[in-house]
């Protein structure tokens, strides 16, 4: 009897099956430049690495050896890519049929829109991925010659586009905290890959049109769904920097000097929505800026793209719905912009919505069981903010820790796992996924008021 796979499971099925090969490579004794690394760790690591998070058990710089970090570095590029894309290029590049599973899996995972020219769409993915990579390493390895080597060079790079957040320094990229080249080189690589394949190809078209076309009518000609994406993301991270920088604004870790401050405000709102790097302390800041990044961390980045959360565009949908809401009969569509936004996608986003808070309110609540649940609370204090913490960087796929994540028991690190493996791949996929595996009912039920507030 032959077994149907939904398109929709395969990029669950491929990514596991990266997730255990990474592991089983990392647990090797050539990965480790000392002693062993037991299997939770490896697991932990290997997830990590493909879900592109950054949340480590052990230092990456220290304790793996080169081999070891080299594989790191693959799973990230993996992860950052998406195994089906990569299966479906190399089948394309062998002149192969690429089926229609591939073609919808990816179309849907990588772009808004699915009628696409699979082949070409894909090449220009990976040549841009590539370049984007190659001159961020090029200009860091230029701009900070003594704290990146040519190898060092090329882990950050790649780590930073794919928003993975893995360094090989034992405190991120503290000591570049004042480094303004640097701090924009990272930047720049965490935003293009944080707003989607996509709108970046998009980009790139947009950007040639110039050299003939007036500044208007290339801004006529963008899409609808790029001007969603860029507003958003430069509301979210303008608005992220102008919070941090208020309330980390008596507290001297961002920096004495007032330009220092801004940077490290700035560089912060950045990667608290995608990648984990930090050029301050996590663990000493305060408790509403936790809550802040926490928030920006839930958000995420864009469809398509390295980055996890909810998504931008859900914020926006959700956000327009709730404007609408509140202006009552005068206006009953979610507008943004010039169009409306669908009923099915609004439904999606209000599913998301709740799918995504359910499970991150669940793996609180476990990781508050198993990491202090037979503390008073007076012996606790702290303890909740830094595991929701936790919880919310493993969700967004983020990987910016209190601190808290190497000491965590081995229910607490699995319960991580799972956070960034949903986070990585997305709710709605894997509810996708469970739908067509269900039979659809030929039939209502009666409907009926019901009181509500």
């Amino acid at each position: 009897m032959r077994v149907h796979i939904s398109p929709f499971a395969w990029p669950i099925v491929f990514f596991g099956v990266a997730i255990v090969l990474g592991a089983v490579l990392l647990h090797l004794p050539l990965s480790v430049t000392d002693g062993a690394i037991s299997w939770t760790n490896a697991l932990f690591t290997a997830v990590s690495a493909v879900c592109v998070t950054g949340l480590i058990v052990v230092d990456t710089g220290s304790f793996f050896s080169p081999f070891g970090q080299g594989v790191i570095l693959g799973l990230i590029q993996i992860g950052g890519l998406g195994i089906m894309t990569i299966t479906s290029l190399i089948f394309y590049l062998w002149r192969q049929r690429v089926s229609l599973t591939d073609h919808l899996a990816v179309g849907k995972s990588l772009i808004h829109d699915p009628r696409f020219k699979l082949g070409g769409f894909l090449i220009r993915i990976t040549l841009l991925v590539l370049v984007f990579e190659a001159l961020g390493a090029v200009l860091l390895r230029f701009l900070a010659p003594q704290g990146f080597s040519w190898p060092s060079a090329v882990f950050h790079a790649v780590s930073a586009f794919c928003n993975a957040g893995f360094a090989l320094q034992e405190n991120s990229l503290v000591a570049w905290q004042g480094d303004w080249a640097v701090n924009g080189v990272f930047m720049g690589l965490i935003i293009c890959g944080g707003i989607g394949f996509s709108v970046l190809v998009e980009l790139g078209a947009l950007a040639r049109r110039m050299r003939r076309d007036s500044l208007r009518s290339v801004l006529r000609a963008t899409s609808w769904y790029t001007r969603v994406v860029l507003s958003t993301t430069a509301v979210l991270l303008l608005g992220g920097a102008v919070l941090l920088l208020v309330t980390e604004s008596t507290q001297s870790g961002m920096g004495v000097t007032w330009p220092r401050r801004l940077l490290t405000a700035c560089f912060q709102s950045v990667t608290c929505r995608t990648a984990g790097f930090n050029t301050v302390d996590i663990g000493a800041m305060t408790n509403v800026s936790l809550l802040i990044m926490a928030g920006m961390m839930f958000i995420g980045g864009a469809p398509g793209s390295c980055a996890g959360g909810v998504k931008v565009t859900t914020a926006r949908t959700l956000l327009a719905f709730v404007r609408a809401q509140l202006r009552g009969g005068r206006q009953r569509q979610a507008v943004i912009g010039r169009y409306a936004v669908e009923q099915g996608t609004m439904d999606r986003a209000l599913l998301l919505l709740v799918f995504a808070l359910g499970i991150v309110v669940v793996a609180v609540g476990v990781l508050n069981m198993a990491e202090g649940g037979h503390l008073a609370h007076a012996e606790s204090k702290g303890l909740f903010l830094e595991l929701m913490f936790e919880a919310v960087s493993a969700f967004g796929t983020v990987g910016l820790s209190t601190g808290l994540t190497p000491s965590l028991s081995a229910v607490g690190k699995y319960t991580l796992m799972v956070l960034m493996f949903v986070g990585r791949l997305g709710p709605i996929l894997f509810l996708t996924a469970l739908k067509d595996f269900q039979k659809p009912r030929h039939y209502a039920w009666p409907e009926h008021n019901l009181l509500i507030g």
